[in-house]
């Protein structure tokens, strides 16, 4: 059964389930009542995080546009462009065993594509969630059900993955921001066109 976390709350993951190197992070969501006319598009990222809290170069995001880190460590699953249907709407597959060993921290985020222009937020998202699975036996380890604490965010970092030591550790984030994906790709130092 998988540990249920609560915002704010960190949980041992490789101490906990020794020789866990892959894992698949799950991320999901459904779309209130809405008749805006327009479509939901929410995009899952990762950043690669160094010491600082920033990424260590442009690269170390890892999106739509760019679905695989050159270290093999984070690979992205695609793009899910409607978040119809059970499960989980888009996957990032992590192998620990390939992470630079200066990236301490690997943030999952999620915004609404075009959101300003839809007026579109998170107060019209429900049912947000990122679940760990081991990938050895496809096994949820963590899950983190993000709540309805959002009424203008536009992006929102769910979780982390951080190093503590030679352990993994997984804390769930739950914060908010406005300003869609350009205000947190600043956040995290990442030069935006």
């Amino acid at each position: 059964m998988p540990i249920n976390l609560q915002k704010g709350q960190k949980v041992d993951l490789t101490k906990t389930n020794p020789g866990l190197t892959k894992m698949c992070i799950g991320l999901g969501w459904d779309i209130n009542k809405y008749d805006g006319g327009n479509a939901f598009d929410l995009d899952t990222a990762a950043f690669l995080l160094g010491e600082n809290g920033k990424v260590r170069k442009q690269n170390d995001f890892v999106f739509y546009s760019n679905l695989n880190h050159e270290s093999g460590a984070v690979v992205h699953k695609g793009d899910n462009r409607t978040g119809e249907g059970e499960g989980d709407d888009e996957q990032i597959l992590i192998d620990l065993s390939k992470v630079p060993a200066d990236v301490m921290r690997i943030a999952f985020t999620a915004t609404i594509y075009d959101a300003e222009a839809r007026k579109q937020n998170f107060g019209q998202v429900s049912n947000a969630y990122i679940r760990v699975i081991d990938e050895a036996n496809n096994k949820e380890l963590i899950r983190y059900d993000l709540g309805e604490d959002f009424s203008i965010e536009t992006a929102v970092v769910i979780g982390e993955l951080y190093r503590n030591g030679s352990e993994w550790k997984f804390n769930a984030v739950g914060s908010g921001f406005q300003g869609g994906l350009a205000a947190l790709c600043g956040n995290y130092g990442i030069e935006v066109a």
